[in-house]
């Protein structure tokens, strides 16, 4: 009981590991405690009791975000002070961030008091960003770079679709991974840098409202549902990840109607999954998540089976939602 008071569990749930020798990603149930950081086999809905690995937090560095995994776009990462690297991989930008800030947290306080923070060896020299040093035309180049800018996609706001552009979060993610700016602060800073001088505009109601709302630190929103895309001056030199197809939206024409019916042809199933030791989850209801190809937003669930295969569900309500969670967690 001692031990426990002395070493207690600061935050716990499950995040998607990259695999040390074979680089395959899984499950696996995470306890942070004030100087480490324990993972255990989570299978069947239950953690396992054998411990499989370790992260000490001593001199540990954060990488958050980490984008070098195209298709993973919610991944950080953690160097222990011996140099191990370890690929983490959340179901939402929020709770990447959280836990993020919270190893951070545990980690600062395991530095000795007269040990300089990262942060303040950073600040205190010449990187602190300075928007009169920076070339906006060398940032948005490098944003819209074929290889390494910033993806563009489809997303879904109230009911519209937008095609070609990315989110407020997105770009923030973007701007820090790239050592552009230093915090998501500074990153906000630049971006609105960056739509002032009319390089981005605003997509969709969000976006648009904080521009017109809004003072030049508040234009431009860190937030996955505030969508921005290039001003059309900026694609004249010529779309280098833009897509290519046209939604079924865009080729329907004018939209009289719209609303769910049931409609059955065959009561042969389409397909299917083992729901045997898979992990389940509810998503926030603030956009379209990373991952979801299509034009879907709200009561969104989140399945990932023991082969590492992530299924997103829409529910039609908030407790149909709920109820398929309840379902699906007593039979995994």
């Amino acid at each position: 009981m001692e031990e426990d008071q002395q070493n207690p569990i600061l935050k716990e749930g499950f995040l998607v590991k990259r695999g040390h020798v074979v680089h395959n990603w899984k499950a696996r149930w995470f306890v942070l405690k004030p100087d480490k950081l324990l993972y255990y086999k989570y299978d069947g809905g239950k953690r396992d009791s054998c411990q499989r690995g370790r992260i000490m937090l001593t001199d540990c560095k954060i990488s958050c975000p980490f984008l070098e995994y195209d298709n993973r776009p919610l991944v950080f990462k953690l160097q222990t002070k011996s140099s191990a690297e370890y690929f983490l991989e959340a179901c939402s930008r929020e709770e990447r961030d959280q836990w993020a800030a919270d190893i951070g947290a545990a980690v600062e306080k395991l530095r000795p008091a007269d040990s300089p923070t990262p942060s303040q060896s950073k600040t205190t020299g010449h990187r602190s960003l300075q928007l009169h040093n920076v070339s906006l035309n060398q940032v948005v180049d490098s944003m819209y770079d074929v290889h390494s800018g910033i993806k563009l996609t489809s997303h879904n706001e109230q009911g519209n679709s937008y095609s070609n552009c990315f989110s407020g979060s997105a770009v923030v993610d973007w701007l820090v991974f790239n050592q552009l700016a230093l915090t998501r602060v500074e990153a906000v800073t630049l971006s609105s840098a960056v739509l002032e001088e009319g390089f981005l505009r605003p997509v969709g109601l969000r976006s648009v409202e904080a521009q017109r709302s809004h003072g030049l630190s508040e234009q431009f929103l860190d937030d996955s549902t505030a969508l921005y895309s290039f001003s059309e001056n900026f694609k004249k030199r010529g779309s280098v990840k833009a897509e290519t197809s046209l939604s079924a939206m865009e080729l329907s024409g004018k939209v009289l109607k719209r609303g769910y019916l049931l409609k059955q042809d065959d009561i042969s199933p389409v397909g299917g999954f083992s729901l045997r030791g898979c992990l389940v989850s509810a998503l926030d209801d603030n956009g379209v998540p990373s991952g979801v190809k299509g034009k879907v937003q709200g009561n969104l669930l989140k399945i990932i089976t023991q082969f590492d295969t992530h299924y997103y569900i829409q529910a039609p309500s908030k407790q149909e939602k709920m109820d398929w969670i309840e379902a699906i967690r007593g039979q995994s």
